[in-house]
């Protein structure tokens, strides 16, 4: 009786004993299979109850740790422009509820300064792809709680990674310079009218082309205040969650001397003619062809009004004509259109040097740009009426910089080429045939040795004519250049 009481004794305390080994055992779960992974997500950010972040675009790593523990991990932890460091909690113990986990952890992280020392507690849920969570750090060092709210979802693996702003344009005439994105520092920026207002700087909406699959905050095509300096951060998300950032602002008031040649007047000498405005600062090839006018040439002027323009009602245009012994013996064998900044004075018995070229001009010029169409004529007359060969005519449009002495200082058709004085040019390189509008955007390039002085006197001289080679009196008579908004942009 006591032996079969023994060894029931013993038998219950072993049955015990094994029961609490089940017990001890903690359960293993799929962390591997279903968990670990990269999670793409955004997360809000309450710093003393004070909201300071919303939806900002963050991934969050989970690794393993154990059979039901994983390891949460959230790199660079930026907030209102402060990085204190990389959020880890080592271990976060998992419980099961169906096909999801719960899981809490805390840990002492040290973070950078001026964080420093601190606790932090993690608490959310994990499972079928997604992942929620709330992080506390208490900062005792500046005696403040920050709370952040994140959910996020799995990544595959194949997403695109690449998040970047490849084109960022303004379509606004205020706009002078397109924007330059430098993807180095990360900046966009761009050139306005100095005549902008702040309100017409509150209403720019750039249009973005970003990489394949990514997102962009703020939108293209949505307006944006850049008025007062104001500088604008456009945050990338690639497919795969990682993060570019781009702060777009103003470089820089630029200046425009433009002629969109609207409004004529009438001039002239010795036969009145039609001329672009203003007449202070625009001549023409028409001022030594009114007095072949008077002395009964049938062929019209070389500059005439031309209805078909680019933009508005008028453009100017520019003819080459055959003059040969017109004016009593006096004119070339052609006369070429020309446009130019300036004034043509008269000279009989030097007649380049009745070109007086360019206006005073006090700005730094950064480009030369308009439109044009051409059409050569023929034939061509290389320098008289017996001197006809077989060649094409081109035109010749140019903006050139140069430095005087003093206001009465010009340069001529005798030197506008090949004067010591200019210090910057602008040139159309293709002055042959467009039958249709064409435009040109052209950077003023320096001379060698030559460079621009803040406070020096300069004279800009925009020079078009319908023969390229027309001061030397070499041309295709009917050759024909038409050309409208024109303009000089300079800092």
């Amino acid at each position: 009786m006591k032996k079969g009481l023994l060894y029931l004794f013993v038998l219950i305390c072993s049955t015990a004993m094994f029961t609490s080994c089940n017990n001890d055992e903690k359960e293993i779960f799929p962390v591997d299979e279903e968990l670990v992974g990269t999670y793409k997500g955004a997360m809000d950010i309450v710093l003393d109850k004070l909201p300071i972040a919303a939806q900002l675009p963050k991934n969050v790593n989970i690794s393993k740790a154990g059979d039901n523990q994983i390891k949460m991990e959230l790199k660079d932890f930026v907030f209102g422009g402060m990085n204190i460091g990389t959020i880890t909690i080592d271990r976060c113990d998992l419980v099961r509820s169906g096909d999801v986990y719960s899981f809490t952890g805390s840990q002492t992280l040290t973070l950078l300064d001026p964080i420093g020392t601190c606790p932090v507690t993690v608490k959310g849920t994990i499972g079928k792809g997604n992942l929620k969570m709330n992080i506390d750090v208490d900062v005792k060092a500046l005696n403040q709680s920050v709370k952040v709210d994140y959910s996020g979802v799995k990544l595959s693996g194949s997403e695109k990674t690449e998040a970047k702003i490849t084109a960022f344009t303004i379509d606004n005439a205020l706009v002078l310079e397109q924007p330059v994105i430098n993807e180095e520092q990360g900046t966009i920026t761009f050139k306005v009218n100095e005549t902008a207002t702040a309100d017409d700087l509150k209403a720019m909406a750039p249009t973005l082309t970003i990489s394949e699959k990514a997102v962009v905050n703020p939108a293209s095509g949505v307006a944006q205040d850049f008025s007062n300096g104001k500088k604008v951060t456009y945050t990338v998300v690639a497919e795969n969650g990682t993060v570019k950032e781009y702060v777009a602002s103003i470089a820089g008031n630029l200046n425009v001397l433009k002629y969109s040649f609207e409004e004529w007047g009438e001039t002239g000498t010795y036969t009145k003619y039609q001329s672009p405005l203003p007449l202070a600062e625009l001549a023409s090839s028409n001022g030594g062809a009114e007095l072949l006018v008077a002395f009964g040439f049938k062929g019209g002027f070389p500059m005439l009004q031309e209805k078909e323009a680019k933009e508005g009602q008028y453009a100017v245009k520019l003819v080459t004509l055959y003059t040969d012994g017109e004016g009593f013996g006096m004119a070339p064998v052609i006369t070429a259109g020309s446009l130019f900044t300036g004034v043509f004075s008269l000279d009989i018995g030097d007649q380049l040097k009745s070109t007086k070229f360019g206006i005073a001009y006090d700005k730094k010029p950064i480009r030369f740009r308009g439109w044009y169409k051409y059409a050569p004529g023929t034939p061509f007359y290389n320098g008289s009426k017996d001197a006809i060969i077989e060649k094409t005519d081109e035109c010749s449009i140019a903006a050139i910089l140069y430095k005087v002495e003093s206001d009465e200082e010009v340069l001529t058709g005798h030197d506008i080429n090949t004067s010591d004085k200019r210090v910057a040019v602008a040139v159309l390189q293709d002055g042959t045939a467009k039958a249709n509008y064409t435009e040109f955007d052209i950077p003023f390039t320096y001379l060698s040795g030559k460079a621009y002085e803040v406070g020096a006197k300069y004279k800009m001289a925009i020079v078009c004519s319908s023969s390229k080679e027309g001061d030397a009196f070499k041309g295709a008579s009917g050759s024909a250049l038409v050309v409208d908004e024109l303009e000089v942009i300079g800092e």
